[in-house]
This record gives structure tokens, sequence and C-alpha cells, in this order.
């Protein structure tokens, strides 16, 4: 699988004000970084990829069709938006791996007497369980 390469077109970057970590600066600068990425004009991203990442964005996925990560963890704008950036590139790649196919198998024959032989061992281990009888 080729790497993906996030083109600066298909997000865009806010900065707002928030309620994490910041001191005094907290109320004065706003550092917190409001990713919005467009799935729905994004064609770097095959279709099913695409259903995949719906499924992966889960409630970040606005009705517009965007998803929207606001990371806040860190102090500094760089930080967040290094964060923000992190966690979309993990769910593009999470969304980029196709699940393996399962195929139906019959149990093998070993399989088989392996299950009923146990099976027979825990019946006779119950029977032992039950009452002793006095055989005069």
């Amino acid at each position: 699988m080729k790497p993906f390469v996030l083109a600066d077109a298909d997000y865009t970057l806010s900065f707002v004000k928030s309620a994490g970590p910041g001191g005094q600066n907290v109320n004065k600068l706003a550092t917190a970084a409001q990713l919005r990425f467009d799935l729905a004009r994004n064609t770097s991203l095959s279709e099913s990829a695409k259903a995949r990442l719906r499924v992966i964005a889960g409630r970040r996925l606005t009705d517009a069709g965007e998803i929207l990560i606001i990371a806040r963890d860190h102090r500094t704008q760089e930080g967040n938006r290094r964060e923000a950036l992190d966690r979309l590139h993990a769910m593009i790649a999470a969304a980029r791996v196709e699940p393996k196919v399962r195929r139906a198998t019959k149990p093998t024959r070993a399989s088989k007497e392996k299950r009923l032989s146990g099976k027979a061992r825990d019946t006779r281990v119950k029977q032992l369980r039950g009452r002793v009888r006095n055989h005069d």
C-alpha cells in the first residue's frame, strides 16, 4: 500500500479559545485547534476507504460530511495543530486497511474427534460426581 499524502487543500485548520491548559494565557489566546477534513470532496481516498473512515469517525462526522477534530491538550497552537493532524492521519491509516475476507472452513476430522472425546470425558466426570451407591 502506497503512503497517503494529505494535501493542504484537503483540510482547514482554525484556532479557538480553549478550556484546556494554558495558565494565564487560557483566556487571552486561541490555542485549541479545530481541524475540518472534507470527506465528500476528497479524491485521494477510495470509496471503500471513505466508507470505513465514516464509521471510524463516528460522532466526529458532521452533517455536512466533514470530520471535525478538536485538539486542546497542549498549551501552544503548534502542539495542538500537530496533535489534530496526527489524529487525522491515524484515522485515515486505519481506514485504508482493508479487512480480510473471512472464508468459511469445515472442522477437520481430528478436531471433531477431539471435541467428542472431551465431551465424553466431561460426561464421565459428571457421572462420578453423583451419589455413591452401596452395592451389597
